[in-house]
């Protein structure tokens, strides 16, 4: 495991993303292939002028939920590094929120992974959205998150590779499932 942390990076920040430092890290001799997902805010969405993006998450659950996503795309895919930065507070329109960047000998290992990443965090992990737009707010569910609804409540996200290691750990998986409480997503346990 220590070995596969060692070509994982997972942060959360407070600050912009520093797209090159993450490019910097996934980059090796041996990776034939790197592939990206930036995931910026938009100026709209279904007709309403979007001004920021809000993001709140607790930071501990959420750093362990996205390295059992690493793993489970490691489990999957023939991969070198992972990188996975993602952005709390304001995200103001055309800035990056969550950048991820997965190495490989092979474009296809890369490419399936990055896109398994991006789906993974946007469905299990306990970070969320508020889209503030001209005209008031709301709190968001991703449609990742929307489409694995029925399935949520029978079973948990398997933490358990990282569970010796988070801080948010209990008898329970360190990642719960969201649900939607009173129009705000938050995290059951």
């Amino acid at each position: 495991m220590a070995a596969e942390d060692d070509k994982n990076l997972v942060e959360i920040l407070e600050n912009t993303i520093d797209v090159a430092k993450y490019m910097n890290f996934v980059s090796a001799p041996q990776a034939g292939a790197i592939a990206t997902f930036a995931g910026t805010t938009r100026d709209t969405f279904e007709s309403k002028t979007v001004l920021e993006l809000r993001y709140e998450a607790y930071v501990p659950m959420a750093i362990c939920c996205i390295k059992s996503v690493c793993s489970s795309a490691r489990a999957s895919w023939d991969l070198h590094s992972i990188a996975v930065a993602h952005r709390l507070g304001t995200v103001p329109v055309g800035e990056t929120s969550i950048f991820i960047a997965v190495s490989s000998v092979h474009r296809a290992d890369a490419l399936e992974a990055c896109r398994f990443i991006i789906d993974e965090i946007k469905a299990t992990v306990p970070i969320w959205k508020k889209e503030v737009y001209s005209n008031g707010e709301v709190w968001k569910e991703n449609s990742e998150f929307l489409e694995r609804r029925s399935e949520l409540g029978k079973k948990d996200v398997d933490c358990s590779a990282k569970r010796a290691e988070c801080p948010a750990r209990n008898k329970k998986p360190c990642c719960g499932t969201k649900v939607k409480v009173d129009d705000e997503e938050v995290s059951q346990k």
